[in-house]
């Protein structure tokens, strides 16, 4: 049989549920989803197979009015993600009826040559009527050869979209082993599901500048996997926050991203965690940037 093999971008706003969908697509968790706005950081592959194909995702982050120095960052990965793509996805969240917060997306999309296809997702919670008035003004311009409503959360339309992803990549050699699900390191992907416990423990108290650093990941004789990480904070009114009452929070968050890790990775953990206060890292440690997988932007 003939292997295909190709990537597609997964562009969207912030909360327009490019994570889930990602997941959705590979059948299992890579890409780590919270309520919180700007979630994904860095551009992240996940790599679903359909048949003969071999579909790379890029889940990039939010692309929104950036900022600050962590903002063009983000958006900078974002638009990145979308250089050489066999397809692009524009995922859009069909609740919302108001949608001017797409129109710079959609005209830096006017003129790339990529194949365009707009997802318009949740529609578990939402009408028909208003999801059909949408597909129409967005794909109104001629600029999306196709629109798919799905549900990334419920699966609803998934197959389906993804069956058509799988038909438009090209001829190709696979890029990846059959059994690997995203490019992120265990290194960095332990990271990250300790930063989505944060996000989901700590809700709106936490500013978004928070991080999750790698100190050291080995394996222990009995196969067990020993995790050392640091979080960083851009304050230090925020370490009492993190900690929570004798250092509850900090064991809950813990304990909650080691029995995800445990699960995804197959085999024992023990993480140790770490809070530290770095006045303003987003604006002054190039480091940090590098460990999360973000250039450092002007």
């Amino acid at each position: 049989m003939t292997q295909h093999c190709g990537l597609v971008a997964v562009l969207g706003a912030p909360n327009a549920g490019k994570s889930t969908l990602v997941n959705a697509l590979v059948g299992q968790k890579v890409a780590i989803v919270s309520a919180k706005a700007q979630t994904t950081r860095a551009r992240l592959m996940g790599i679903a197979l359909e048949g003969e194909t071999q579909i790379i995702l890029a889940d990039t982050p939010g692309i929104f009015e950036p900022r600050r120095r962590l903002d063009r960052a983000m958006v900078s990965a974002a638009w990145d993600g979308a250089q050489e793509a066999d397809a692009i996805l524009l995922v859009v969240d069909g609740r919302k009826k108001k949608r001017d917060y797409l129109e710079s997306i959609l005209e830096s999309l006017k003129h790339r040559p990529e194949r365009k296809i707009l997802v318009l997702n949740k529609v578990d919670e939402t009408r028909k009527e208003p999801l059909l008035i949408a597909a129409q003004e967005l794909a109104g311009e001629g600029q999306f050869d196709e629109v798919f409503f799905i549900s990334a959360l419920t699966g609803d339309g998934v197959p389906e979209l993804k069956a058509r992803l799988a038909a438009l990549m090209p001829e190709s050699a696979w890029h990846y082993p059959e059994d690997q699900v995203s490019d992120a390191s265990e290194r960095l992907l332990a990271c990250e599901i300790t930063r989505e416990q944060l996000y989901r423990q700590l809700h709106d108290e936490l500013p978004y500048d928070s991080a999750v650093r790698p100190e050291s990941y080995t394996v222990r004789k009995d196969g067990s996997v020993e995790i050392h990480q640091q979080i960083v904070i851009a304050r230090d009114s925020q370490k009492g926050i993190v900690l929570g009452k004798g250092g509850s929070k900090l064991k809950a968050i813990g304990e909650a991203a080691r029995k995800e890790l445990a699960n995804l990775l197959g085999q024992k953990v023990h993480l140790f965690l770490h809070v530290k206060v770095e006045e303003g890292w987003a604006d002054s440690n190039k480091e940090i940037y590098e460990e999360i997988g973000l250039e450092w932007v002007r």
